[in-house]
């Protein structure tokens, strides 16, 4: 498959609940992956209900965007007895695609939700053209590719497998320590399996020595000047779309299905726009390379595409140039517009204003007014409403944000 083949470069980005689909679908996701109550390898990342499930495919199917579901654990026997009756809910709620890696559940797939296609999950670690081959074989319409693939190797398996067979690969978000995701520690450590989407990631966490005459005594394990020996950098692949491309994948992939609304806005308009330069053959603007440093984030590398990445062992802190400030919930053509706060923030502050499809605008915060207009020097408790007049007409769902003084530590949230 050449790059000729390829007509559009799928943006696929997370959707944890409605906020976060709603906003990834806003600022340009051509699909969402997201779960059930069940079966998901994120359990703690919000589920969608039945009917949930229904208004996902109805919303973004009215948009022209496709959901694919994650049923990608690997089930025991008492598990999968409920699998049938909840995987025909999908097919009914209209999933366009179930993520998989169990072959017990695939043969189920086919046979309780025939309208949904087959997507090979991550889980499955597939790194060699006869596995997608097989796949292929068994009704997959997609292969994910283990994470631990180079560029030139997927290039070489793409010219080894049925033309109609499509690649999807991650290009942004966390990583594990673990190959392809297949870790126990968190079982062994916390009771908290991995494998069922319970991950309590103790890769993240700070260890020590310490002797067992000596208790409370801890001695430090140090690689490279840290002792987070199993922390892991994040992905940001933002400038190499364009070798993503030439190596034949048609799907890239946003990790971060526990992360902020925000997250999915910054980052999906992000590769949105590296998406759509890269098919264009036009170079990335600056703006856009910028944006993935203005959410929470580990240190970045691109992952194993050009060679191993290597640990981060210093801290687990996120790093992150911003805070957002407010959300929009509803403007004129005036620019009037009611917000919800999400950190104060006063009159005459600089700010910046993202909504979709457009570059951050700069401008300074006016007048503010509570819900009733009376006017307010900030908001006095969280998630308070507040009107303000917009440089422009902002659509529902962009937001609001500060730029700290410095890239430094801040919590994952945002």
């Amino acid at each position: 498959m050449s790059v000729n083949d390829i007509r559009r470069l799928e943006v696929l980005s997370p959707a944890g609940d409605r906020e976060k689909l709603t906003a990834a679908v806003n600022f340009g996701a051509d699909a969402v992956y997201l779960a059930g109550p069940s079966y998901g390898m994120r359990a703690g990342a919000g589920a969608f209900a039945p009917s949930d499930m229904a208004w996902a495919a109805a919303f973004c199917h009215s948009r022209g965007v496709k959901v694919y579901v994650t049923v990608n654990t690997i089930p025991t026997d008492e598990q999968m007895q409920a699998l049938p009756a909840y995987l025909e809910s999908l097919d009914s709620a209209g999933a366009d695609g179930l993520i998989l890696s169990d072959l017990g559940v695939l043969a189920l797939a086919k046979r309780y939700a025939p309208r949904a296609a087959i997507h090979i999950s991550t889980q499955a670690g597939v790194m060699n053209a006869p596995a997608a081959r097989m796949f292929h074989d068994l009704g997959a319409s997609r292969v994910v590719l283990a994470r631990e693939m180079s560029l030139e190797a997927i290039a070489g398996l793409r010219a080894r497998i049925p033309k109609e067979l499509e690649l999807e690969a991650f290009c942004h978000g966390a990583m594990c320590v673990s190959f392809s995701g297949r870790c126990v520690l968190s079982d062994y450590m916390t009771g908290r399996p991995a494998n069922q989407g319970a991950c309590a990631q103790p890769c993240r966490w700070k260890y020590a020595l310490v002797e067992e005459k000596r208790p409370g005594e801890f001695f430090p394990i140090e690689e490279d000047g840290g002792t987070y020996l199993y922390n892991s950098r994040d992905m940001c692949m933002i400038e190499h779309l364009p070798a993503m491309l030439a190596a034949g994948i048609s799907s890239v992939k946003i990790e971060g299905r526990t992360k902020s609304a925000y997250y999915a806005a910054a980052i999906t308009n992000a590769y949105r726009h590296a998406a759509d330069a890269a098919l264009a053959g036009e170079p990335l603007a600056r703006v856009w390379r910028d944006e993935v440093y203005a959410v929470s984030h580990r240190p970045y590398c691109t992952g194993f595409y050009f060679g191993p990445p290597g640990q981060y062992t210093a801290d687990a802190c996120y790093f992150s140039r911003y805070d957002v400030v407010a959300a929009v919930e509803a403007c004129d053509g005036e620019g009037n517009a009611r917000l919800t706060q999400r950190n104060r923030f006063f009159p005459g502050e600089e700010l910046e204003l993202l909504m979709p499809g457009a570059a951050p605008l700069a401008f300074a915060a006016g007048e503010l007014r509570d819900g009733a207009g009376a006017p307010v020097e900030a908001a006095s408790h969280p998630k308070m409403e507040l009107l303000t007049r917009l440089p422009v007409q902002a659509p529902a769902g962009s937001f609001l944000r500060r730029r700290r003084t410095q890239d430094k530590p801040g919590h994952r949230a945002e």
